[in-house]
């Protein structure tokens, strides 16, 4: 099918637009920026430059892709805004290139990124997160495939939050969430395993068991990091996702919330 491109709307002569593209009211797409199959751009959004939008993305009315990072180092290099498949931006949401650090900021395939959210230069959110309202990443934040951050929550530069992690609303992320578990508050703190985000993806019940285990020891008992590891190879099935948790306990940059 053809695109409908509204004609108050201000394309650049050199993006390109997919098929079945719909493009809205006074909507501005700016050089170099490349619209897959399907997508719909609400009226007023603006892709500035260099945003790559995939198949099926909806971008919701006023939100801004593609402006400058936030970074008094950047220079005007060439970087990039890259959306996955089947993603979903609502309104008003702010999403800036990349820097020389990475080059450019990702949002995976299959996201629900909610109104007023905004994503510094630099943060890769994997597939299928959620982003409640006015979630706000710092720069560099990099967030795990299915990982849900509610409301009016803030993340520090270089935070990681791992895959099937759970933050609750407002709550001040100022270390690395590990994955598969809960943390809320100001400061935040850790809450045990996210079980209903486990249950809804279909864990394995031994796998959770483990899980279990592993967080008891790694943030439960008085062992220290060394001791906890040891314990949990002689102790814990090798499951990957229990191997996924232990690795990001032991690479965190920043130190995880206990």
């Amino acid at each position: 099918m053809t695109s409908r491109i509204h004609p108050t709307a201000l394309v650049d002569a050199g993006a390109e637009i997919g098929a079945d593209v719909e493009i809205g009211p006074f909507a501005i797409i700016g050089e170099n920026c490349r619209i897959g199959d399907g997508c719909v751009i609400a009226a007023r959004a603006t892709l500035e430059r260099n945003v790559i939008l995939g198949d099926d993305v909806k971008i919701g009315i006023g939100t801004v892709l593609g402006g400058d990072p936030q970074d008094l180092k950047f220079k005007g290099e060439l970087t990039t805004v890259e959306i996955g498949d089947g993603t979903t931006i609502r309104e008003y949401t702010t999403i800036n290139r990349g820097t020389t650090q990475s080059y450019k900021t990702t949002v995976g395939k299959g996201c629900f990124i909610m109104s007023y959210v905004h994503l510094a230069h630099d943060c890769h959110i994997g597939d299928g997160v959620i982003l409640v309202n006015s979630v706000q990443l710092a720069g560099h934040v990099s967030v795990g495939d299915k990982a849900i951050i509610a409301g009016q929550s803030a993340a520090h530069q270089f935070v990681k939050i791992g895959q099937y992690a759970f933050v609750g609303g407002c709550s001040r992320i100022s270390q690395d969430v590990p994955p598969f578990i809960k943390a809320v508050g100001n400061p935040i703190k850790l809450y045990g395993l996210n079980s209903v985000g486990l249950q809804r993806n279909n864990f394995p019940e031994d796998v959770v068991r483990e899980l279990k285990r592993a967080y008891r020891l790694f943030f439960r008992s008085e062992l220290n990091l060394s001791q906890a590891k040891e314990r949990a190879a002689a102790e814990l099935k090798p499951f990957p996702e229990v191997q996924e948790l232990l690795r990001f306990v032991e690479e965190s940059g920043r130190g995880v919330v206990v």
